[in-house]
């Protein structure tokens, strides 16, 4: 599993011109890839990892000022484009596969005390945020 974590000062999904999604304030805005192979102990140890990552300010975690995480799927982490112009997606998980794995992501953030709003799987999405920093890591389990 791969994750873009942006430490965010507020950030929203809209789908249809609803928003379906959306945290305030500090928090972390994860963009979360899956491949065919990734597991739910893998989505276990991502959901700790985004927890306790200690990049807020101060070098603060979510878990030390319970700030909230946006999470969002997105096949396109997977994209490869090393070849041609078009990006292949061979990489990334089909939805049966990757759907479920980011639920479970969200479930154990959830688990662990956390305040998660998600994107909608599958969705056309508009996301909007203010990057803090800017600030953005690349996180792989």
């Amino acid at each position: 599993m791969r994750a873009v974590v942006q430490r965010v000062n507020g950030a929203s999904v809209v789908v249809d011109g609803e928003t379906v999604g959306e945290i305030t304030g500090e928090g972390l805005c994860v963009l979360v890839g899956v491949r065919h192979d990734d597991t739910a102990e893998q989505a276990a140890q991502l959901a700790r990892k985004l927890w306790g990552l200690r990049v807020l300010t101060g070098e603060k975690s979510c878990s030390d000022v319970d700030a909230p995480l946006l999470v969002i799927s997105q096949f396109t982490l997977y994209g490869d484009t090393r070849k041609g112009r078009r990006p292949s997606w061979l990489a990334a998980a089909p939805g049966s596969v990757a759907e479920p794995l980011v639920d479970e992501v969200c479930a154990r953030l959830r688990e662990l005390g956390a305040t998660v709003a998600e994107g909608r799987f599958g969705a056309d999405m508009k996301v909007s945020l203010l990057n803090d920093g800017p600030f953005t890591v690349l996180v792989e389990v």
